[in-house]
């Protein structure tokens, strides 16, 4: 089974990520990781401490000449803003995040939760995320994600193909899907952020080549859409999380939500096995299982909690109404957002695949994906 832990805090010296169940025989290329990291710290919208950090990966374990050997992978990435030791305690917590639940959970300080709460800690997620791509890449599974909306702005994808939009994200400061909505959107990031407020939004990711049959509906816990949707809810300020139409699906008739099922024998060499859908409202996922479609999953997330101009709180001493603490942070964090979200989607899907087809090596991976092919067609 493929896992992993993270730990660290977010001034600390530094962040780690184990990953377990990892297959031997996949090349591994650092730079990719370090693309995945440089994009999480990228934006419309982040802070001061992205100025500072330099995100770069250590694979410190499991790899032998740049080749997974099967055993467990550490990945390192070192804090260059390390300063944890010299931090006062925060007296004042900030609504919106755990600084008052954790104190009071723990019976300790504020700074003991934040610094593990913050969201420093998706780096290594991230580096994850980006280590399992490309095992998802020998198979032909590609996971794209974008922004698409920005506090009460919608930001329509124009009509182009997948390369194309990954050229339009890869292109925006807000890692959106139309470009000409660019400057509206960072003008109201710069106004929110003169007023001391902050912004959330909406994120959509793609999954593409996923093969039919992954995940399961024998057991609720190992249903892929609950496992997907327990990652992204995982990530820090996520409140939400719809995959296909949602909770639109719940506003319709059934003649309106479900998808026919029609067969092409000319694309019966493909992942879809043939099988076509005019629509794609079930998001990619039947009873806990991927159906040939493309996976498409939302998060909407809130608001950065840490305001410039702060909220009522109260001071934990004296129990006396206070503002809140501040602590250096972002007006909007959604583009961040959508690289995190992008890669914890691509960690489970890469751990579908290798429940479905073993994780001993990818060359054995690769032989029971193509058989599993060559009977499914027969079917």
């Amino acid at each position: 089974m493929l896992r992993y832990w993270t730990a660290g805090e977010s001034h600390g010296k530094t962040l780690l990520a184990l990953v377990d169940g990892f297959p031997a025989g996949v090349a591994i290329a650092t730079d990719a990781i370090d693309a995945e990291l440089r994009r999480r710290q990228g934006g419309y919208g982040r802070g001061g401490r992205q100025r500072i950090e330099t995100d770069k990966v250590d694979i410190r374990t499991g790899i032998w000449q740049g080749v997974t050997l099967g055993s467990p992978i550490a990945l390192e990435v070192v804090n260059r803003d390390y300063k944890l030791e010299r931090l006062d305690d925060l007296p004042r917590p900030r609504p919106g995040h755990g600084d008052l639940t954790g104190a009071i959970k723990y019976l300790g300080s504020v700074r003991g939760v934040l610094e593990r709460s913050s969201a420093r800690e998706t780096a290594v997620r991230v580096a994850a995320g980006a280590l399992a791509k490309q095992l998802l890449a020998s198979f032909d599974i590609s996971v794209f994600g974008y922004v698409l909306e920005v506090g009460p702005e919608r930001i329509e994808p124009v009509d182009a193909t997948l390369a194309e939009l990954r050229g339009i994200r890869d292109q925006s400061e807000l890692y959106s899907l139309n470009l000409d909505r660019d400057p509206a959107i960072q003008q109201l990031i710069d106004a929110t952020g003169k007023s001391g407020d902050t912004l959330g939004g909406m994120i959509e990711v793609r999954v593409d080549g996923c093969p039919f049959g992954l995940g399961t509906h024998a057991q609720w816990d190992q249903k892929l859409d609950g496992r997907l949707a327990q990652a992204v809810m995982a990530v820090q300020a996520i409140k939400g999380v719809e995959i296909g139409l949602g909770f639109e699906a719940a506003r319709r008739p059934g003649s309106q939500v479900h998808d026919p099922i029609h067969y092409d024998p000319s694309a019966a060499g493909t992942a879809t096995l043939g099988y076509q859908r005019p629509t794609n409202n079930a998001g990619g996922l039947e009873a806990g299982m991927t159906n040939g479609q493309p996976i498409v999953i939302r998060a909407a997330k809130k608001p950065i909690s840490t305001l410039a101009k702060p909220l009522a709180s109260i001071n934990l001493d004296t129990k006396q109404p206070e503002e809140a603490s501040y602590e250096r942070s972002d007006v909007c964090a959604i583009s961040a957002a959508s690289v995190i979200v992008e890669n914890v989607v691509a960690f489970e899907i890469a751990r579908a695949m290798i429940d479905k087809f073993g994780g001993d090596s990818l060359a054995e991976m690769q032989a029971r994906y193509q058989l599993f092919l060559e009977m499914a067609r027969e079917r």
